[in-house]
Order: C-alpha cells, then structure tokens, then sequence
C-alpha cells in the first residue's frame, strides 16, 4: 500500500502491469457464448452501476423510460469526489513552498493536483493560483 500521492505514476505504473497480465490471463481462457447477445424487452427501470477507473471510482445511474430511452442521467466522476483531498493537500502543500516566486508555485501544484487526476490538466484550466504576499 502507498499512501503517498507523489508515488501515483508509479503506483499505476505496477497496476498497468498487473492489468496486462489479467487480461492475457482471461484471453487464454475464453471460450465463445453459445449465441452473442441476448434479446430484451425495453421497460422502465433504474440501474446504478461503479466502476474503478484510473483515478478513483466512478459513479452512474440511469432512469429508463418504457420505450427503454435514458429519461435521467448522474455521473459522479472521480474528480468531484476527490476534490476535498486535493484542497486540503494543496493547502499543505502551498504552505511549505511559499518561498518559490508564483510562476514555479504555480509549476508545482499542477504537479500536485495532477497526482490526483492526470487528465485534468489537458480537460480544463483547473488551476489559478493568486498568493498574496505581504
């Protein structure tokens, strides 16, 4: 177990290797299903689902209307569940740097926060760090 967040490329690094493996694992030992799908009646319904992804779990729930369209969607990303941690760490993390000039702190906390969620670098612009120095 790491619990320190400056490891995650690492970290993921190993489970890329361990997923790698897994899947050359289930190849060998697939067999085809006797026919590919299965027919379905469309009806109303809710389902709820997880899933692990490379930063955290994600979350959907869907309503289905009878006709079996999506009449409601809620994806819970792991980005929004994760955003109380990557505050209270960047505000630790700031609080030991504020020695370097705001462009390298600013450097430097992307590089925190992308410990996080790798993706949200290139999704958004996630960052605007304002330091009040007196």
């Amino acid at each position: 177990m790491c619990r320190n967040p400056f490891r995650s490329i690492l970290v993921r690094a190993v489970e890329i290797v361990h997923a790698a493996d897994e899947a050359l694992r289930i190849i060998d030992g697939y067999e085809p299903p006797p026919r590919p799908s299965v027919p379905v009646e469309p009806r109303a319904g809710t389902g709820h689902g997880v899933t692990e992804a490379p930063r955290g779990l994600l979350y959907h729930r869907y309503v289905l209307g009878s006709d079996g369209l999506i009449a409601s969607a809620r994806i819970v990303p792991p980005t929004s569940q994760n955003q109380a941690a990557i505050e209270n760490d960047l505000g630790r993390f700031v609080a030991s740097r504020l020695h370097l000039d705001d462009h390298d702190l600013t450097h430097r906390c992307e590089q925190a926060i992308r410990n996080y969620d790798p993706c949200i670098s290139c999704s958004t612009h996630f960052l605007d760090l304002t330091v009040e120095r007196s």
